[in-house]
């Protein structure tokens, strides 16, 4: 049996509230941060052994 979503005030059906838009704007931006040099030698250096 499938749970109902809970009401919200207002008639606000579908809309986010504001903190989980906040937390979508920091999440995308942290995304969108560039690899550091050091880490992507790393993972270079990971890929290599595996292939190697």
């Amino acid at each position: 049996m499938k749970t109902p979503a809970p009401r919200r005030r207002n008639g606000e059906r579908g809309k986010s509230p504001e903190w989980a838009d906040g937390l979508r704007r920091l999440y995308d931006s942290v995304v969108e941060e560039p690899l550091p040099d050091s880490f992507a030698k790393l993972l270079d250096q990971l890929d290599d052994d595996a292939h190697g």
